[in-house]
């Protein structure tokens, strides 16, 4: 029996998609809710399952073509009532060899690793051929080749640890991109990025604010709770949190920072909640899933739904509408080194808040037994906003009552400290 394969809803604002990839050829088995083809949209990049265990009869719908929401994409012999699929079974022992052979299991690895994945693994002196992918048919993701690297750095500073110093000296090993001297088509997501970032700065009148924070007795927190955290929570308790926190707890305090404008209807709106969006790196571009209602949760419950949303962008899992919704957004800059940033605002949001890397370096401070210099944790923390709404004054006062929040570090209680 012939079972059709159509192009499901994506979220309540999405009418259409794109096929960027059959995973699968006419002629090939799939199993029931085997992923069958990948599809981009203007929200999210997903992968379409099987409805069906079967035979791929035939694509209806080529790649890079775009359809409507409930278009047929393709058609699954199920095998049953077909005279055409008896001989099957006949066929089966034969293939079955074939399939249990190891030799094609290599074959997608290599197929399906992308520049990103190539570069990554060349920066840090990672052999592709040795890393077991853990994505669909095999491919190797972001995530295998930095768990490889750390794997490898932890075996080297095992034995070792004194040489670890030098080592860390050298320059990269650095490999030239199979990209270089290429001109290709333009993915469909780094279109709509591009597209979206384009509109906010000629919309907006943007510009950037930027104050330095102590966050020495933050860390010195976070690592005295991080291992009976990650017992008691199941998550790791990154820095991360505690920013989030910190910066849902001002917008309530400071309203023109988490609002938007009405341009047609000439009207401003203020939230009454804080929906934060997180911009997460993927392999595919960037991505902001959306911490919903983050001004009312704890320390533990932001760091759930953290890591539970970058873990669905990762694995190609997250949904429009948990892309959508973000009143205000932060971007954790510093996570890959850069000291500060001057972050483009969304559309439809007035500010979004950069995080630094942090970095010790001297600073002086006031004690009771008068001024003194001490090597502290320091961190730059940046507010782009758009100034039709948000005055200088405004982005300073938010800025302050965050860096107040943060080096004052009072989160023992949530911590279990």
């Amino acid at each position: 029996m012939a079972v059709s394969v159509t192009l499901p809803a994506l979220g309540e604002s999405v009418t259409e998609g794109t096929v960027t990839r059959w995973l699968k050829a006419e002629g090939e088995r799939v199993e029931a809710d085997e992923p069958l083809l990948d599809v981009s949209t203007d929200k999210v990049d997903t992968e379409i399952p099987s409805p069906a265990a079967g035979v791929l009869a035939s694509i209806k719908v080529a790649e890079d073509e775009t359809v409507e929401v409930g278009a047929e994409l393709a058609v699954i012999d199920d095998g049953s009532g077909a005279p055409a699929a008896e001989s099957a079974p006949a066929a089966e022992p034969a293939q079955a060899p074939a399939a249990e052979e190891s030799a094609p299991e290599p074959a997608p690895q290599a197929t399906h690793v992308t520049p990103l994945v190539r570069k990554l693994a060349a920066e840090n002196g990672v052999d592709l051929s040795t890393v077991k992918g853990t994505g669909v048919g095999g491919r190797i993701r972001k995530q295998d080749v930095i768990a490889a690297a750390e794997a490898a750095k932890a075996a080297a500073a095992a034995p070792a640890p004194a040489a670890a110093a030098p080592a860390a000296k050298k320059a990269p090993s650095l490999e030239a991109s199979p990209l270089r001297g290429q001109t290709v088509k333009m993915p469909r997501i780094r279109k709509v990025i591009g597209d979206n970032m384009v509109k906010a700065l000629h919309e907006q009148a943007q510009l950037s604010s930027v104050v330095e924070v102590d966050i020495t007795r933050l860390m010195k927190l976070r690592a005295q709770a991080k291992d009976s955290f990650a017992a008691r929570e199941g998550v790791k308790l990154s820095p991360m949190p505690f920013f989030v926190k910190a910066a849902a707890q001002a917008l309530k305090a400071h309203p023109a920072v988490n609002a938007r404008i009405n341009v047609d209807e000439g009207t401003i709106t203020y939230f009454d909640t804080e929906n934060i969006g997180i911009a997460v790196d993927s392999e595919k571009g960037l991505m902001t899933p959306v911490i919903k209602h983050a001004g009312d949760l704890n320390i533990a419950g932001i760091a759930k739904a953290t890591a539970e949303l970058a873990g669905k962008v990762r694995a190609n899992k997250i949904t429009p509408d948990e892309l959508s919704g973000a009143t205000f957004t932060i971007s954790n800059t510093g996570s890959r080194g850069a000291l500060f940033d001057t972050i483009i605002v969304p559309p439809n949001q007035v500010a979004i808040l950069g995080i630094g890397a942090t970095v010790k370096r001297p600073a002086v401070i006031e004690t009771a037994e008068g001024t003194v210099i001490g090597v502290r944790d320091m961190t730059y923390l940046t507010l782009s906003y758009d100034h039709r709404l948000v005055d200088g004054a405004d982005a300073a006062r938010y800025l302050t009552a965050v860096k107040a929040i943060l080096e004052a570090g009072e989160f023992e209680v949530e911590l279990g400290l």
